[in-house]
C-alpha cells in the first residue's frame, strides 16, 4: 500500500472512531411491560403499579413518562415465552420457571437471570379427601391442581416431595394426577365439592384460605421439602434488557425496594392495600395474620433457590447447572446473604 493510501485509510478510521465516540448512547426504553400472577406474595408488584414506584423513580434518573403496563399470566411457563418473544420485558414467579428459563438461554445473548426475589412463603398442598393422609395416599381418584404441570414451583416441589416419599427415581410418581389451573380457579374447585379436583398446591392468600373450610387439610408444606425457609417469588428479565436499560433496572430495583419496605413497615396498611387493589373480598385481619408470620419474609434476598437447581439439573429437567445461586442472578442481589 502507498504511502498516500495508507495515510488516507488511518485518517478514514480516525473520522470513524471519533464518529462512534461521539454518538449518543442508546436511549432507554420509554415503555416496558411487567407481568405478575395472582395472590398476596406479588404485593410488592402490587403496590408498586398501583403507587406507579417504577415510573417515579426513573423520572428520578432521567427517564421521564416512563409508560408501566402490567399483565396478569396464571403461570410462569407463559410468561417466559412473552418475554424471550420481547413481548414482555419483566416476569415474576416462582423458583422453578425461572431456573428452567436460566438453563435453557444459559450462555446466549438472551440469557435470562433473576432481578431479585419477591419474598419466601410456604406452599402448601391440601386436600379435602378425607383418605389422603400422605403422598403416599394419591390415587387414581385424586387430581392435585397447580399452575402448570410439571413446570411451575409447585410442580417442581411436588416432584422433590415424591422423590423422598417414594424413593430416588419416582420423583414423577404424582405427575399422573396434577391438572394446571389458576390459584382462583384451583381453589373453586377444590371446595366446590363437585370436581374432579381433591387437592391444590397452592400459594397466599388461597391456600390459607382452604384451610379455613372444614374437611381441608394440608399434606405437604414446601418448607419441609426445602429443609427450612425458601424463596417462592422472584423477578427476571434477559441480559440484553439488563445491559441495555442500566437506569429502568435501578429504578426497578429502588421501587421494589420501596413496596417492601412499605409492606415491612405497616403489616396492616399492606393488607388494607391487598385487598383494595386485588377486590379480594377476605376479612382485612386474616390478610395481615397471613403475611405478618414468622414463615413469611418480603425480601429480595434469594433463599435455597440453588436447591431446585440442583434437583431439577440432578433428574435431568435441566441441563445446566449453576455453581451456585449468584450464577442464575444479576448483580443487583450478588451482594446479599442469598442461597
Amino acid at each position: 500500500m502507498s504511502l498516500r493510501r495508507l495515510v488516507v485509510f488511518f485518517s478514514t478510521l480516525l473520522a470513524l472512531c471519533a464518529m462512534l465516540a461521539s454518538a449518543p448512547a442508546r436511549a432507554e426504553l420509554s415503555e416496558i411491560r411487567i407481568a405478575r400472577q395472582y395472590g398476596v406474595s406479588y404485593l410488592p408488584l402490587m403496590i408498586m403499579q398501583d403507587q406507579k414506584l417504577l415510573e417515579k423513580h426513573a423520572a428520578q434518573l432521567g427517564v421521564p413518562n416512563l409508560k408501566v403496563s402490567w399483565v396478569e399470566f396464571a403461570g410462569g411457563n407463559v410468561m417466559n415465552d412473552a418475554l424471550l418473544s420481547d413481548s414482555l420485558q419483566i416476569a415474576s414467579g416462582g423458583v422453578a420457571p425461572l431456573v428452567l428459563l436460566w438453563a435453557r438461554t444459559h450462555g446466549t445473548p438472551v440469557e435470562v437471570k433473576a432481578l431479585a426475589a419477591i419474598n419466601s412463603m410456604p406452599l402448601l398442598l391440601n386436600t379435602r379427601n378425607p383418605a389422603v393422609k400422605t403422598l403416599k395416599d394419591f390415587s387414581s381418584k385424586d387430581k392435585i391442581a397447580l399452575p402448570a404441570a410439571k413446570v411451575s414451583i409447585q410442580a417442581i416441589t411436588l416432584q422433590m416431595a415424591a422423590e423422598k416419599a417414594f424413593g430416588t427415581g419416582n420423583q414423577g410418581q404424582l405427575d399422573k394426577y396434577t391438572v394446571s389451573l389458576s390459584h382462583p380457579d384451583a381453589q373453586q374447585a377444590l371446595l366446590s365439592g363437585n370436581s374432579e379436583v381433591t387437592a391444590h398446591f397452592g400459594s397466599p392468600p388461597f391456600q390459607e384460605q382452604e384451610l379455613a373450610h372444614g374437611g381441608v387439610r394440608t399434606v405437604v408444606n414446601s418448607y419441609d421439602v426445602l429443609g427450612g425457609k425458601s424463596t417462592f417469588n422472584l423477578v427476571w428479565c434477559t441480559s440484553r434488557f439488563y445491559q441495555q436499560n442500566p437506569k429502568l433496572v435501578q429504578a426497578f430495583m429502588a421501587a421494589l425496594d420501596e413496596a417492601e419496605a412499605q409492606i415491612n413497615k405497616d403489616k396492616h396498611a399492606a393488607a388494607l392495600a391487598y385487598l383494595r387493589i386485588s377486590k379480594d373480598k377476605s376479612n382485612v385481619a386474616d390478610i395481615e395474620k397471613m403475611i405478618s408470620s414468622p414463615d413469611v419474609a418480603f425480601t429480595t434476598t434469594p433463599e435455597n433457590t440453588v436447591k431446585y437447581a440442583d434437583f431439577m439439573a440432578r433428574t435431568g429437567l435441566i441441563k445446566a447447572k449453576p455453581a451456585s445461586w449468584k450464577d442464575m442472578f444479576f448483580p443487583t442481589v450478588q451482594s446479599l446473604q442469598g442461597s
